[in-house]
């Protein structure tokens, strides 16, 4: 396991943006799948794979390489290291990033939904507010450990797999009009 981690770590140093937008696609995908088959119930035959496909865009194209840009500019201009560090990079984050990142994600989503400018104006006035809110019982406080202790290489992979149960709970409240749609037309 030790030459695995060797790996990882010698391809994170060569491919910093590139890594972590892999793993933030497989973790929103793993996170998309956890949310079909485990909160929507889903049989495998109606698993939305196409579904799956698009969280994991989202995170490769979107998530991680903005994610890991926000974390080096943080980085770069507050600091690195120390407990008052720690703390203007959560209220950085959490101030100007998660209000901003939640609203590309939903937009994103929405796109990939195929929803129109005025369904996605739909979709962000319907689930921004709660979304925003559950964020704020989540990440202050997952991101003052990742400030606080976990190198900056490996912050968006500690972010990610913290938000694998996120990216479940994203991706339920956003598809909750499609499956209800589905329901109701088997019926």
């Amino acid at each position: 396991m030790s030459g695995f981690f060797k790996f990882y770590k010698q391809l994170l140093v060569k491919y910093p943006l590139g890594l972590q937008a892999l793993q933030a696609g497989a973790l929103m995908a793993v996170g998309d799948q956890m949310a079909q088959n485990l909160v929507e119930n889903r049989s495998f035959n109606d698993l939305d794979f196409m579904r799956t496909a698009k969280f994991y865009a989202i995170g490769f194209f979107i998530g991680g390489p903005s994610t890991r840009t926000w974390y080096g500019v943080l980085d770069k201009y507050i600091g690195s290291k120390g407990t008052v560090v720690a703390l203007k990079k959560v209220a950085f984050d959490q101030l100007l990033f998660a209000p901003t990142f939640i609203v590309v994600l939903l937009s994103s989503i929405g796109l990939m939904q195929g929803n129109d400018i005025n369904g996605i104006k739909t979709k962000l006035s319907n689930e921004y507010k709660d979304i925003l809110i559950n964020n704020y019982k989540l990440w202050p406080m997952v991101q003052l450990v990742n400030f606080t202790f976990v190198p900056l290489h490996y912050q968006v992979l500690f972010v990610q797999s913290v938000a694998v149960f996120w990216n479940t709970y994203v991706s339920f409240r956003t598809n909750r009009g499609a499956l209800h749609k589905k329901n109701n037309t088997t019926q």
